[in-house]
């Protein structure tokens, strides 16, 4: 059997594999760390569709001359399915009533539903809400989905733009404790979000340049390993939200003014600075 991967041929030697489902198990596996995945299948010239494929994978290395194997990286994978869930967004808003409460279940069965089940949980749930017709409104899904999908197109982009936000957040961090003790709840609720956020977005870019093999364990954070960094990051952030429930002021303002606005800085930075170096 000649194996190609992307129309070139592919030094792989089958070992104790018996069908062609074994083979795309292994090479699976092994495509999982390079960031890409299976995107498609070519038998002796035949194209595998969703109907074809269990007999596909049965079919034994014995019978088959030619695997043709496509493959795409998931970061761009990924992009597609939010591109479709958007256009499933307006498919909803247009279908009828009884259309509408069977879309939320053949939804879940769709390729972009299995794919973000899998990349991003919250997404899913979120779409799954959407298309019950609970929670946030569709447009306002639209909106989240738009942001994630700018995330995955141009992280780059999307972290430098974070900058001024990061400033903001940070100079009003320093403040929080100083608004809880004035009675300014609803500020100090918005600061705590806001931070959670913005946190949580330099979270996924970081995870976005990991997918898409970025070297992001060459970046280092006040001597640190940036993954030991977002892992203390993430102590302390409990720390804080922890205490911003007990209504412990002394330590909120503490941790807030010296602990999460000069980590989230220096988090952002040291992406945006790896970023910028690896572009030059």
């Amino acid at each position: 059997m000649k194996i190609r991967i992307n129309g070139a041929d592919a030094d792989i030697q089958l070992e104790a594999e018996k069908n062609v489902g074994e083979i795309l198990c292994g090479l699976d596996s092994w495509l999982a760390g390079t960031g890409h995945r299976l995107s498609g299948l070519v038998i002796d010239g035949e194209a595998a569709d969703t109907g074809s494929m269990e007999a596909c994978f049965d079919r034994s290395v014995d019978a088959v001359d030619i695997l043709d194997i496509t493959t795409c990286a998931i970061v761009e994978l990924f992009a597609e399915s939010l591109l479709q869930t958007i256009q499933d967004i307006d498919a909803y808003e247009a279908a009828g009533f009884e259309d509408k409460s069977r879309f939320a279940a053949q939804w879940q069965q769709s390729p972009q539903a299995l794919l973000l089940a899998d990349q991003s949980p919250d997404l899913f749930d979120w779409a799954v809400t959407v298309f019950s017709g609970e929670g946030v409104s569709p447009q306002g899904f639209r909106l989240l989905l738009e942001e994630r999908l700018g995330e995955l197109r141009d992280p780059a982009a999307e972290i430098a733009k974070t900058g001024p936000l990061v400033d903001e957040i940070c100079a009003r961090l320093e403040e929080l404790s100083l608004d809880i003790q004035t009675g300014k709840d609803a500020r100090a609720a918005e600061t705590v979000r806001a931070f959670s956020g913005i946190a949580e977005k330099i979270f996924r870019i970081f995870n976005i340049l990991k997918l898409a093999g970025f070297p992001v364990e060459e970046i280092t954070v006040e001597n640190a390993s940036i993954t030991t960094y977002i892992t203390e990051f993430g102590t302390a952030l409990r720390e804080l939200l922890a205490a911003y429930e007990q209504h412990d002021t002394v330590l909120v303002g503490d941790l807030a003014e010296y602990e999460m606005a000069p980590r989230l800085h220096r988090l952002h930075n040291a992406i945006l600075d790896a970023i910028t170096r690896r572009e030059l």
